[in-house]
């Protein structure tokens, strides 16, 4: 099942022209309280955008938003995996991303918060039940043998998250997210198999701990 970001458009602010000015622009900023603003020329073609701070660094106030836009900003297309937005955002440092069509016309914008809602979804965080967390050996990693160990025991498993070796651990972490609210059977089920369990939590105590795992998890992605 692909994840495109365009179904992350929930928020698209009205785009201005390279011959609007400043003034305008940060009119729009406090008004609507927009993150950061496009600028866009003839058919909504995107030529840029423009954020507070680059605003307020501007010549004057009735300067043109062409004196402050320099080269293309980064963007994605609307059929790109979420996962391509999440790369894009750590590694430019952005809190909201254009998305555009192949001709480059302006689509809307993709933000951190709306990366941070489809993950919340993607690992099944509204969903009851327990969670099992399980530190695996580079050498013993494999997501089908446990899949297989888990799922024949008539237990569905509805989210994984897959924390790689680090400077800080040679060892896999895996969350599990599963379909029953009591995680003891299944723990007790992978030390038999030799898994090294780390963690386990029942309904309880679930939705406080997911969020936290959610939360290391796009720390790891630096969101």
């Amino acid at each position: 099942m692909t994840v495109p970001i365009d179904t992350l458009v929930t928020w698209s602010p009205a785009p201005l022209s390279a011959s609007d000015t400043i003034e305008d622009a940060l009119g729009m900023v406090l008004e609507d309280g927009c993150e950061v603003l496009p600028v866009v020329g003839p058919d909504g073609i995107l030529v840029g955008v423009v954020s507070e701070e680059v605003l307020l660094e501007a010549d004057g106030p009735d300067s043109t938003l062409a004196s402050v836009l320099h080269g293309f900003p980064v963007s994605i297309a609307p059929d790109a995996h979420v996962f391509e937005a999440t790369k894009l955002m750590v590694q430019h440092d952005l809190t909201a991303l254009p998305i555009i069509d192949e001709g480059r016309r302006y689509l809307g914008f993709a933000r951190r918060r709306d990366i941070f809602e489809r993950y919340a979804q993607m690992l099944a965080t509204q969903e009851a039940g327990a969670i099992v967390t399980i530190e695996m050996e580079p050498r013993d990693f494999s997501l089908a043998k446990l899949v297989h160990t888990i799922e024949q025991n008539d237990v569905r498993i509805l989210s994984v998250v897959t924390e790689p070796p680090s400077e800080a651990s040679e060892s896999y972490v895996l969350t599990l997210k599963l379909n029953v609210q009591d995680a003891s059977r299944v723990r007790h089920l992978l030390e038999h198999y030799g898994y090294q369990v780390i963690g386990s939590h029942g309904e309880s105590e679930t939705e406080e701990d997911l969020q936290d795992r959610v939360q290391a998890f796009m720390r790891y992605l630096d969101i």
